[in-house]
């Protein structure tokens, strides 16, 4: 990888997640050489994917180059690799572009959807995950209404405008909301001589209600915006199949789409080489001790999503949130420096700042710790947050003033058809 060789110590970091850049910020400027890969020269802030897919903001203003938020620190490399497996017993890493040794080494490898082993849905449904499949999704509900109208069969085009959301976690819940405002007020000027009225959104829930992770007062609240906004919200159906036509469920329910957006679950992006014990099988997460020690391991790490520290209070690992991954990767920091000077370490004890979800215009719900509201004043919270947390003076404001914009014209200037996106598996 032409890595100059140092006397400091070298610290790998796999992954430019939340949780990897908060740790080498942590490390900057400390008598330490750290390198960090990923497959993509970018940071995303993931929260924002779903308004990329409906148009309301461009990929760049959601993104930010690696390169740029660490050009300052010294003894900092990037390399642009795809990790493939680590070898623990050389301490090195292997990936397309070479193997390095390392010190230290740090797994912020982050998360990936989760099928459930369901082969027809992972072929024919849509992921919401990268900014690529976002401009995929992007793509296809635009050209879906291009093919409307140029059918005239009834079924065929009612399918067209048929979607299907699949898991009412916050990121179901916010596409949704988008879907069902640009249903609402873009449609039927961009497109007056089709139907629109008969475009469908379908939220599927497996449980017994949305947004499980918040308050039942906020759930509910959601789900009124929701219906509100004329989206279809269906609780305690599960998803057995989807065949690139019909969608079917644990009931007699049944779908015609076109469109499926699968986001009912993801699992971590473990990384070939820690196995066996380390790796639960069923969230493909790796087993970390109270420091985000891998067990087994005094100087292998993991943190983020990619990372189950399992405690009496978070029995299943943390929530795979920016929050969690951010606060992991600023203590792994701290501590890595005691450790490398003799000192003890201390635990990691995650603090809950709360959660958010915004259901559209003037539409969302907050939880915090100590207060709970929802409604136009939750929507201004939910904004102010994100905007913080957007990595870069440039994308904060670009972002505000399309939000701004978006408001001000009820439009979202964005849905364009860069690359046109065809289902490899229909013909």
């Amino acid at each position: 990888m032409n890595i100059p060789k140092s006397s400091f110590p070298r610290v790998v970091i796999i992954g430019g997640g939340f949780a990897g850049v908060a740790l080498a910020k942590k490390l900057s400027k400390k008598e330490l050489q750290v390198v960090l890969l990923d497959k993509h020269n970018y940071h995303n802030f993931q929260p924002l994917l779903y308004q990329v897919s409906t148009g309301g903001l461009e990929p760049d203003s959601i993104a930010y180059p690696i390169r740029k938020i660490l050009k300052d620190f010294p003894n900092f490399y990037f390399r642009l690799a795809d990790v493939s497996e680590i070898d623990t017993e050389k301490c090195k890493v292997i990936s397309n572009i070479g193997s390095l040794k390392f010190d230290y080494l740090v797994v912020a490898s982050g998360s990936k959807t989760n099928f459930f082993g369901n082969k027809s849905i992972e072929d024919n449904s849509m992921e919401m995950k990268t900014i690529p499949q976002s401009l995929n999704l992007r793509s296809l509900i635009l050209e879906n209404f291009e093919d409307a109208l140029l059918t005239s069969n009834l079924h065929e085009r009612n399918a067209l405008m048929n979607f299907v959301i699949v898991g009412a976690g916050p990121t179901g819940v916010e596409l949704a909301g988008a879907l069902a405002e640009i249903k609402k007020g873009i449609l039927p000027k961009d497109y007056p001589d089709l139907d629109t009225r008969t475009v469908q959104i379908n939220l599927v829930q497996s449980g017994d209600r949305i947004l499980k992770e918040m308050s039942e007062k906020a759930s509910k609240k959601a789900e009124d915006f929701l219906e509100d906004l004329g989206v279809h919200v269906w609780k305690n159906v599960r998803v057995t199949g989807y065949d690139g036509n019909v969608v079917t469920t644990n009931s007699d329910l049944t779908f015609e789409a076109e469109t499926v957006i699968w986001a009912a679950g993801v699992k971590g992006a473990a990384i070939n080489g820690i196995d066996g014990e380390e790796l639960l099988s069923k969230s493909n997460r790796i087993q970390v001790n109270e420091f985000n020690q891998v067990k087994g391991f005094n100087n292998i790490f993991a943190i983020g999503d990619v990372a189950q520290m399992t405690t009496d209070q978070t029995p299943y690992g943390h929530p795979m949130m920016a929050q969690p991954a951010i606060q992991q990767g600023k203590h792994l920091g701290e501590n890595l420096l005691r450790l490398i000077e003799n000192k003890p370490l201390k635990p990691f004890k995650y603090k809950d700042k709360g959660s958010m979800a915004t259901v559209g215009r003037n539409k969302a719900v907050v939880d915090l710790p100590k207060f709970k509201f929802q409604g136009v004043f939750a929507w201004f919270v939910w904004m102010f947050v994100h905007l913080f947390f957007l990595i870069g003076f440039r994308n904060r404001l670009v972002v505000f003033i399309n939000w701004v914009y978006n408001y001000v014209r009820f439009d979202r200037e964005a849905r364009l058809i860069i690359r046109p996106y065809k289902n490899k598996f229909k013909p």
